[in-house]
C-alpha cells in the first residue's frame, strides 16, 4: 500500500493522484499539510529510497524562501533537517509517495510508470 502525501490544492499532486487511480494502485491519501510524516519516518524513507536528503525540500515553496533555507541547509545536520521537514509539511517536496521500500518525490509520469506501474 502506497502512502501518498499530497496537498489538496497542488495541481502536481492531483496529477499524481489521477495517475495512481488510473493505474489501479492502492494508496492511502494523506494531506501533507495536516499530517506531515514524522522526522523518524522521513529518515526511514530517505535512507531506504536512497534519495538525497536535500531533494526532500520544496525549494520552490514560499516557506523555503521565507526561512532562507538555501543558505541555512548546508550548515544543518541531517537530524536537524528531518526535524525541520517534519515540522511543516509545506517544506516537503510533494507529492511524496512511499510504500515501505521505494519512494518518489514530485510527479513525473515516466518515474511513476517505472516505480508504481
Amino acid at each position: 500500500m502506497i502512502q501518498y502525501y499530497a496537498y489538496p490544492k497542488c495541481s502536481t499532486c492531483q496529477k499524481g493522484k489521477k495517475w495512481l487511480e488510473a493505474n489501479g494502485a492502492e494508496f492511502d491519501y494523506i494531506d501533507i499539510a495536516q499530517n506531515p510524516p514524522s522526522a523518524t519516518q522521513l529518515k526511514e524513507i530517505q535512507e531506504t529510497s536512497g534519495i538525497e536528503l536535500k531533494k526532500f525540500f520544496n525549494t520552490s515553496g514560499k516557506k523555503y524562501r521565507e526561512l532562507e533555507l538555501k543558505e541555512k541547509l548546508p550548515e544543518m545536520t541531517a537530524d536537524e533537517q528531518y526535524e525541520l521537514l517534519a515540522s511543516d509539511g509545506m517544506l516537503i517536496k510533494r507529492p511524496l509517495a512511499w510504500d515501505g521500500t521505494q519512494a518518489t518525490l514530485g510527479f513525473k509520469e515516466e518515474t511513476y510508470t517505472n516505480t508504481w506501474g
